[in-house]
């Protein structure tokens, strides 16, 4: 199981962090992905984060929501409700998505539970985020999986990506990666 780093503007802020300091704990635990996330700033802002993360980081860099600056990294990571922003129909969203980010770009897409697993098997993803395993504090309004997680990842065709709350000694049978952000502060 791989290890896929969300790297969290408002926690980097919170805790005092910088992106070089952030990469370096990705380095250390051997991180395979890192998701930047940003829900306060500007695209100027992140656009400069994302510079800066693909000076410090050659691996897969993705960014959270912003699919328009899918040059800036390896791929894009989305909600359920960034879907709805670019089309009502999930289908026609990936798809329009698809056509501006190219098919050499990654696309992951958050799910909460079987429907949204079903409804992701459908679509032209690269791999899904499930979750929350656990209650956390960037997702106040997640409803914790726990054990079910496991159980929901067997029915997805995709790679799926534990998320929310997850912690480096959480083990499981159909996740391809484990999706860690406060706990890679507290090691």
């Amino acid at each position: 199981m791989q290890l896929y780093a969300l790297c969290d503007q408002s926690t980097l802020d919170n805790r005092n962090i910088s992106l070089e300091a952030f990469v370096d704990l990705c380095i250390r635990y051997n991180a395979q992905i890192i998701q930047y996330r940003n829900k306060s700033q500007d695209f100027d802002f992140i656009t400069q984060q994302l510079v800066k993360l693909r000076q410090l980081w050659s691996k897969t860099l993705i960014v959270n929501d912003a699919f328009l600056l899918y040059p800036f990294c390896d791929g894009v990571h989305l909600g359920q409700e960034d879907l709805l922003k670019v089309d009502r129909n999930p289908y026609f969203a990936i798809d329009k998505i698809r056509n501006i980010i190219g098919t050499n770009k990654l696309i992951g897409l958050s799910t909460h539970n079987k429907e949204e697993i079903e409804m992701a098997n459908l679509l032209d993803l690269d791999y899904i985020g499930l979750g929350a395993y656990r209650a956390t504090s960037t997702k106040e309004d997640a409803a914790p999986l726990k054990e079910h997680l496991d159980e929901l990842a067997a029915f997805s065709k995709h790679p799926v990506a534990a998320i929310g709350g997850v912690r480096f000694e959480d083990e499981f049978e159909y996740v391809s990666y484990r999706v860690v952000s406060s706990a890679l502060y507290e090691v």
